[in-house]
C-alpha cells in the first residue's frame, strides 16, 4: 500500500541545469528595451523652417539695402533724441492711464449709478474709437474751440495744444480706458470676504480699497499692465501724425532727406525691438516680485539657470 505522504517524481522540485536556469530567469527578468518613436514630421517641419529662414536671409542679402547707412545712423543724435521722446511719452501716458484706470474702475464698481454710468461711457468711447482718430481730434481741437478760456487762463487753442500735449492726451486717455478694465478685473479677483473682514474691523471703503484690496489685486493687474505698456510703446509711433518728434518721425525725417527710407525704417525697427526687450525684462521681475505671496518657491530666474548650468559644466564629472 502506498503511503499518502510518498512523493512521486512529478512532485519533486526540478533539479539540474534546468532548475538553475528557471531560478535565474525568475530572479533576473530580462530588461525591457524601450525603442523611442521616431517623429519624422518634426524633422521635416524643422527643415522646412530652416529653408524658409535661409531664403529670407538670402533675399535681404541680395536686396538693394545700404547696410552701411543703417550702422551710420543707428546712434545718430536725432535718432537717440527720438528714442528718448518715445520713452518719455510712453511712460507719462502709462502713468496717466494707470491713475485713470484705478479711478474709473472704482467708479464703475461703485453702487452709485451716476459714477458707474460715467465710467462706462468713458470706457465705451475711448475703447471703441481708434487711437489715431483720437489723436487727430485733439490735434484739430482748435477748429471747434479757437480760444481756450477757463476764467483764470485764456489763450489760443493752437498754442495750448502742442504736439507733446496732443500725444500725451491721446495716448493717456486711451490707455486709461483699457487700464480701467484691467484694474476692475484685478479688484474682482479678490475674495469678497477680505472686504467684509475689513469692514468688520471698522475700516472705511477707501481704506479697505487702498490697504487690503488693491495690494492683493496687483498680482492679477501687473502682468496685463506690462503687456499694455509694451503695446503702448509701439502704439506711440502714431504720434508722428501730430508732429511730435518721436523715434519714427525722427527716422522718417532723416530718410526723406537722405533718400534712405527703407534703411531708416530698419533703424527704427531695431530701436523698437531693443526698447521692448528691455522693458520686457523689467516686466518679468515686477511680476516675480508680486508673485511672492502666491508661490511657495519662486522659479529660478534666467540668470540663475545660466549660473546653474555653468556650475554643472565646470564640475569634474558633470554632477
Amino acid at each position: 500500500m502506498t503511503d499518502k505522504f510518498d512523493k512521486t517524481p512529478a512532485d519533486e522540485p526540478p533539479t539540474g541545469s534546468a532548475a538553475g536556469e528557471e531560478t535565474t530567469a525568475t530572479a533576473h527578468p530580462e530588461q525591457i528595451k524601450a525603442i523611442p518613436v521616431r517623429h519624422y514630421g518634426r524633422w521635416v517641419s524643422g527643415a522646412v523652417v530652416l529653408v524658409l529662414l535661409g531664403w529670407l536671409a538670402f533675399a535681404f542679402a541680395q536686396g538693394d539695402i545700404r547696410w552701411a547707412t543703417i550702422t551710420d545712423y543707428l546712434f545718430d543724435d536725432r535718432i537717440l533724441q527720438g528714442a528718448l521722446n518715445t520713452i518719455i511719452i510712453s511712460v507719462l501716458s502709462m502713468l496717466i492711464g494707470l491713475v485713470l484706470g484705478i479711478l474709473f474702475a472704482v467708479m464703475r464698481l461703485s453702487k452709485n449709478p451716476v459714477t458707474g454710468a460715467v465710467a462706462w461711457l468713458y470706457i465705451w468711447f475711448f475703447r471703441g474709437t481708434p487711437v489715431y482718430v483720437q489723436l487727430l481730434l485733439w490735434f484739430n481741437l482748435a477748429l471747434i474751440f479757437p480760444i481756450l478760456n477757463i476764467g483764470f487762463y485764456k489763450d489760443e487753442m493752437v498754442d495750448v495744444m502742442t504736439p507733446f500735449l496732443v500725444a500725451l492726451l491721446g495716448l493717456g486717455l486711451n490707455e486709461g480706458a483699457y487700464m480701467a478694465e484691467i484694474v476692475r478685473a484685478g479688484i474682482q479677483s479678490v475674495d469678497e470676504g477680505q472686504t467684509e473682514a475689513s469692514h468688520a474691523l471698522g475700516m472705511s471703503n477707501g481704506k479697505t480699497m487702498r490697504r487690503v484690496v488693491l495690494p492683493q489685486a496687483m498680482r492679477v493687474i501687473v502682468p496685463p499692465t506690462g503687456n499694455e505698456f509694451i503695446n503702448l510703446l509701439k502704439t506711440s509711433s502714431l504720434v508722428s501724425a501730430v508732429q511730435y518728434t518721436d523715434l519714427l518721425r525722427a527716422a522718417t525725417n532723416i530718410g526723406s532727406t537722405s533718400f534712405a527710407i527703407m534703411e531708416m525704417l530698419i533703424v527704427a525697427s531695431i530701436w523698437y525691438l531693443a526698447l521692448t526687450s528691455v522693458f520686457s525684462v523689467g516686466q518679468y521681475y515686477v511680476e516675480r516680485y508680486y508673485a511672492r505671496g502666491s508661490l511657495r518657491q519662486l522659479p529660478p530666474t534666467p540668470w540663475q539657470r545660466v549660473k546653474t548650468n555653468l556650475r554643472f559644466l565646470q564640475s569634474p564629472r558633470g554632477v
